[in-house]
């Protein structure tokens, strides 16, 4: 006779002992590509991206906008994932000879862009723009995933099958409830993490997933090895699978994430490839924040940046290009730069709310994002001559603002040496009449929603919560980084609540019971994170944090802890069915940031067992009943 084994974990709480003493200054890391950046980019000139993301929004989703190859966008009526309502599709390129075709990676992202600087796309001139994305999900039991067509298939190229989950996941978190997201946000979490565990991931007894693949077909679960791999994707399935716990609290979702960065994080090459790498990164350091996991987040932040090591020498650009400073663009960048403007737009979504959860890299990624919001002007036609970019009188006459970009630009153009021009890759490939991507511009509300300026020149306020998906308990908080070679005071408004304005960098409260506006001081080459708490609130210490009416407000908080407590990784059983008198292991898995002996303590119900190991081998009684076994460390 079977019985269903159904057991229940159970973290025992070990001593924690918290010595409390005199906050010190946070100490900054260093990026070594981002110090050979100028700390103040020549020519200055930042774009107002929030006006261009409401200029592109304006432009693209005209569906009576008139001219050579206008409009840009066209309603699906004949739709074949969700039949029950329209979709809607946005053209790759300006001029495709492909007018019928979409990609998720371009129709998703716009509906998130204008979303970010606040336009609701639910429900715009009478469209639900949200619900049209659905059309990308695709309900086919060996898909059943976000894809970047209708009726693709996942397998061949990685970043092309987990990106547009990434990016449905944004949508998810700015659009709860719409149609079926919350079927689908778990249905992508399934498949992703059976995929991970085919790969290898296990808690009988505990193996990370093995992630060294260009592709993963969930169709047949095996891996596509050709040409150039992609292990950076162990980072964004760990970036759906951390926010699918965040959101369901399973903790299956969780354990897989795990697996999928001890893979990355033990990775001995640089692994950067396209756009998944930064969210492993800001993954890495929220899970280190919020569980006390201890990946090197160090290692890979480096390897987004350097392109030494990886197989498409990608990483972040620098120099002076033909009179332009063009630090800060991602893309190819070990030789002559060849950047992307998607690139340096998902990067930052990534690594600016990194910061909230490893603010030692606060300095360096403020610095990065200054030079690269400055140099992605140049993308666009009004900020080039004529002759250092192609298409340029397409985007004169019907795109004045000059809101869509070329999808890339080059240090030198190819065969004529000027530098740098503004180019891309679909006129030469033939599927585009002009090289102005909306598959790459559709991505610039992150720019837009993120950076705002002050009133002192390129001195920069970033919004960490902008980009920070599935975090709903956390204060205004932001990032001003100082170019200059003397400390600036600038003013800032902090609104009608009365607050107080803590710095996450020195650990301190800079000003408190302050409402309206006040002036801040950030020192020369320095930087403030700036986090608004409610004044009056009670504080208290978790290990390294520090929170104010229980969120929190510094995950580095500059304490001295004296023991971290051991934490509980998984307890799992190697069946989870078991016959009456039958044997089977129960595995409990457990760590320590302070590297201690751990002590196991197991029982079954009141009962203690006197063993002591990370495996229970557990005979069933010969009755049925319920039983609850324990393990304390």
């Amino acid at each position: 006779m079977n019985k269903l084994f159904n057991f229940f974990r159970r973290l025992c709480t070990a001593f924690l002992i918290v010595l409390i003493v005199t906050v010190i200054y946070g100490e900054q890391i260093n990026i070594n590509r981002v110090e050979q950046m100028p700390n103040l980019p020549q020519p200055y000139l930042m774009r107002d991206w929030r006006q261009v993301t409401l200029d592109y929004d304006s432009l693209v989703f005209d569906l009576e906008r008139s001219g050579q190859y206008l409009p840009l966008i066209w309603i699906n009526t004949n739709t074949i994932n969700y039949p029950n309502h329209n979709s809607f599709g946005l053209h790759t390129v300006v001029g495709t000879p492909y007018p019928s075709n979409a990609e998720a990676i371009n129709v998703l992202p716009a509906v998130i862009s204008a979303s970010l600087i606040g336009i609701d796309k639910s429900d715009q001139d009478g469209h639900n723009w949200v619900l049209g994305c659905e059309e990308w999900f695709n309900r086919r039991p060996e898909e059943n995933v976000y894809l970047n067509g209708p009726t693709a298939q996942s397998g061949d190229d990685w970043w092309y099958a987990m990106m547009p989950n990434v990016f449905f996941y944004q949508l998810y978190d700015l659009y709860p409830g719409t149609g079926h997201f919350n079927y689908q946000l778990t249905s992508v979490a399934d498949q992703w993490l059976k995929a991970v565990e085919t790969m290898g991931g296990s808690a009988t007894p505990w193996k990370k997933a093995s992630m060294n693949y260009r592709g993963w077909y969930l169709s047949t679960m095996t891996p596509y090895t050709s040409g150039v791999r992609e292990p950076e994707s162990a980072g964004s399935i760990a970036w759906i699978l951390y926010n699918a716990f965040i959101e369901t609290a399973d903790q299956r979702y969780r354990i897989g994430a795990e697996w999928a960065l001890e893979f990355l994080s033990a990775f001995p090459d640089n692994a950067a490839y396209e756009l998944q790498l930064p969210y492993g990164v800001y993954t890495a350091a929220r899970m280190n924040a919020e569980l006390g996991t201890n990946y090197n987040v160090d290692k890979m932040l480096n390897w987004c940046f350097d392109p030494e090591g990886n197989a498409r020498e990608w990483g972040v650009t620098l120099g002076n290009w033909g009179g332009y400073d063009c630090d800060g663009l991602v893309g190819e960048a070990l030789n002559d730069g060849y950047a992307f403007v998607m690139n340096g737009f998902e990067m930052a979504s990534a690594l600016v709310p990194m910061v909230r959860y490893d603010d030692r890299y606060a300095r360096a990624i403020g610095k990065w994002v200054l030079n690269l919001a400055n140099a992605s002007r140049l993308f666009y036609s009004n900020y080039l001559p004529a002759d250092r970019q192609d298409g340029e009188a397409w985007s004169y006459e019907y795109d004045p603002d000059a809101c869509i970009a070329h999808e890339s630009m080059r240090e030198f153009a190819i065969g004529s040496g000027v530098s740098p021009f503004a180019t891309g890759d679909a006129m030469g490939g033939d599927w585009g009449e002009t090289n102005f991507a909306l598959y790459g511009a559709s991505h610039v509300g992150i720019l837009g929603g993120i950076i705002d300026t002050t009133d002192i020149q390129g001195i920069l306020r970033l919004d960490l919560c902008k980009t920070d998906f599935f975090q709903d308990n956390s204060y205004p908080s932001y990032l001003y980084y100082n170019p200059h070679s003397e400390n600036k005071t600038i003013t800032i408004d902090v609104g009608n609540q009365t607050v107080d304005l803590y710095d996450a960098v020195s650990n301190d409260y800079l000003i408190q019971t302050i409402s309206g506006q006040t002036s801040i001081t950030i020192p020369a080459d320095g930087v403030v994170l700036l986090v608004q708490v409610p004044s009056g609130g009670t504080i208290n210490y978790q290990d390294d944090k520090i929170l104010a009416n229980g969120i929190v407000i510094d995950y580095n908080s500059g304490q001295t802890v004296s023991n971290y407590q051991p934490r509980i990784k998984a307890i799992a059983a190697d069946s989870t069915t078991v016959l009456f008198n039958q044997s089977i292991n129960i595995y409990c898995t457990a760590d320590d940031r302070d590297a201690d002996d751990l002590t196991y303590t197991w029982s079954v119900g009141s009962e203690m067992l006197d063993i002591d190991s990370t495996v229970l081998n557990w005979t069933a009684p010969d009755a049925d009943t319920i039983l609850t076994i324990y393990c304390s460390v």
